[in-house]
């Protein structure tokens, strides 16, 4: 049967649309991510991905995206991500070394990497296009928001972005509903029997700079570790609330004091905060290795049960 003309041409050009070629030409889009190491051509709809930040991990397994390998020596899950324990992803080192051969070995075709590995950056980046999509403490909620939404973007889930940011963003509107009349809070560190106190802006400042509590003091340095305190400073200060994060369990180190026993003290115990019972240790492991959306999700659901549990009490 012969075709007319016309209709041969039509035909002709949709093949083409339809070959291999055709499909190679729209897989080759990239997008353009400014990130903390720089700014990177990435790949849309990467297909082979590997995690090593336990904070972008925590936010790409809230968008649903599937990665193919994750830092497992020395990461210690949080529940929500212990999946990636399992054998389904591959063993790319630790959260500080990244293990070079497994990770060229495995030809991933976008690697997102993290602060935790930032001297590794130059090497990640000549196997595959590295990102660092890193949270900055000093504008935690936008670079949350701009993070979430670029990977979005890199992946085609932009309607999964805005629908994880908007559950976010409720959650915090509902805590400072009460946060704001709630009293003066402290947030701590507990590391090997010692005490590190967190100001506004700083790593763990979430508490003050999103979720508005009124800090019980400040401090000039707002550095990853915090500010050395005593049990004597913590009583002084006297907070209506201690949130407590626990890095020795966060880390799964089993020897030494744990937080709660490290507080439980005469001078501790004078405070308000103990005496209301608002002393609360939070889920160590995840604010401390994830530290993503999914994470403070979590915290902010349990913040949100001591506020209402506060409320009850006499």
């Amino acid at each position: 049967m012969r075709f007319p003309q016309a209709l041969t041409s039509s035909l002709f050009a949709l093949s083409l649309a339809c070959s291999p070629a055709a499909f190679a030409a729209t897989e080759g889009a990239t997008v353009s991510i400014v990130h903390a190491q720089g700014t990177t051509a990435v790949p849309k709809n990467p297909q082979r991905v590997v995690v090593l930040s336990p904070a972008a991990l925590d936010i790409t397994d809230a968008l649903g995206v599937k990665v193919i390998g994750v830092p497992k020596t020395s990461a210690h899950y949080p529940a929500h991500l212990a999946k990636y324990n399992g054998q389904d992803y591959f063993d790319a080192g630790t959260l500080f070394e990244p293990n070079f051969e497994a990770l060229s070995n495995a030809k991933p075709d976008l690697i997102i990497a993290g602060a935790r590995a930032r001297d590794a950056y130059g090497k990640l980046s000549e196997i595959a296009p590295t990102i660092s999509p890193d949270l900055d403490p000093h504008k935690f909620l936008a670079s949350m928001t701009e993070r979430t939404e670029q990977l979005g973007e890199i992946f085609g889930k932009q309607e999964k972005a805005k629908e994880v940011l908007a559950a976010f963003n409720a959650q915090i509107a509902d805590v400072r509903k009460e946060s704001a009349n709630a009293g003066s809070a402290m947030m701590l560190m507990v590391n090997g029997g010692k005490l590190s106190a967190y100001s506004p802006g700083s790593r763990f400042g979430f508490i003050y700079d999103v979720l508005g509590f009124k800090p019980a003091t400040t401090f000039k340095e707002t550095g990853n570790h915090g500010n050395s305190v005593s049990p004597e400073f913590v009583m002084e200060a006297n907070p209506d609330w201690l949130f407590v994060l626990d890095r020795d369990s966060a880390i799964g180190r089993k020897e030494g004091s744990s937080a709660q026993q490290v507080l439980d003290n005469p001078l501790v115990r004078k405070t308000n905060a103990w005496k209301k019972q608002q002393v609360v240790y939070l889920d160590s492991g995840s604010l401390y290795i994830a530290g993503g959306l999914q994470s403070y999700s979590l915290l902010m659901t349990q913040v949100k049960q001591v506020l209402d549990k506060s409320k009850t009490q006499p």
